[in-house]
């Protein structure tokens, strides 16, 4: 009897403080997310973030708060999401710019596919090749006639060396056999207005910056770098379309710093997935021409690893190399 009373009085305490402890465990999320982007406000990853955010408040009741980091292509955004606490309170918006820059800048502070973990794939949107509608070139097929007749002569301009725009060009001389002159800028906004002016004679941008100068009739459209053809412009051919093979988009997608529990990511991607998926999402991005694709943790991670192989594989055909 002494023996049961004195197991009670040892057993009953313990699980009592353990069933306080349990239940004082806090909810995920019980504070704001910090959200990560390398781009500046109103940018296409900045739109996302906030509709993303917009659609996670409704779900957790607590606020996604997007952090602005421009600058290096997304190369400083990384690094300061990296010095964060693996919590789950803070997240990155990983796009192609940055994952492309990664494969193009020798000696980072960080390993991208090592240091980030996968939360889930918002959606892609394509590069619009547009050229002056002064080039005497209205499709694909005439703009390589034309790049043919007059190596080095047609000039391109991209959002700078390495980025994902210069890319779609390396990969347009490449597998067509043309000689094209590339010009980087600082910014794609800078390569378009330059465009427009004649100092160039195409370029390649993304859909929701290109897409008002097409509808201006500022430049011409000759093809979109996604496999199929983009919604948002139905009229205008796939490149690959008259050049096999040919494919490059941009995309988003969310990622935390490794080490972040395994439940809280479980949790957060099912979150984003969902969210994504609403049809009310997709029809505040329409304007953007973003293709939603909503995919998993196990989604985003084999998608980054085939355009890593993808990527790294264009870039040494391309001979790209830049020093920070």
């Amino acid at each position: 009897m002494r023996t049961e009373k004195l197991l009670a009085a040892i057993v009953i305490p313990v699980a009592l403080a353990f069933s306080v402890a349990h239940a004082a465990q806090p909810v995920y999320p019980d504070k704001p997310i910090r959200l990560i982007i390398g781009s500046a406000p109103g940018s296409g990853p900045d739109i996302i973030s906030r509709v993303v955010g917009e659609r996670l408040y409704k779900a957790w009741g607590q606020r996604v708060v997007v952090d602005s980091r421009p600058g290096v292509a997304g190369i400083i955004s990384a690094e300061l999401a990296l010095r964060a606490d693996p919590d789950g309170y803070t997240w990155m918006m990983l796009t192609s710019q940055l994952f492309v820059a990664t494969s193009v800048y020798p000696n980072l502070k960080f390993n991208l596919d090592k240091d980030f973990v996968s939360i889930g794939l918002i959606g892609t949107v394509p590069f619009v090749q547009m050229v002056n509608p002064q080039v005497p070139a209205k499709s694909i097929r005439e703009l390589i006639e034309l790049a043919k007749k007059s190596p080095g002569k047609l000039r391109y301009g991209s959002a700078g060396t390495g980025a994902s725009e210069h890319l779609s060009g390396v990969m347009f001389t490449h597998l067509t056999g043309t000689d094209m002159l590339h010009v980087p800028y600082k910014g794609v906004a800078q390569a378009i207005a330059d465009t427009m002016a004649g100092e160039v004679q195409l370029t390649y941008a993304v859909m929701p910056a290109a897409r008002p100068q097409i509808q201006a009739g500022r430049l011409r459209a000759l093809g979109v770098t996604s496999p199929k053809r983009s919604a948002s412009l139905p009229d205008v051919p796939s490149i690959s379309e008259v050049v096999p093979g040919y494919a490059m988009i941009g995309w988003y997608s969310l990622v935390a710093p490794a080490g972040t529990p395994t439940a809280v990511l479980t949790k957060a991607s099912a979150e984003v997935v969902k969210a994504v998926k609403e049809p009310e999402f997709g029809e505040q991005l329409k304007v953007l021409g973003i293709d939603i694709v909503g995919g998993t943790r196990a989604d985003l991670d084999a998608f980054r690893r085939s355009e890593r192989k993808r990527i790294s594989d264009l870039v040494k055909t391309s001979g790209v190399e830049l020093k920070l």
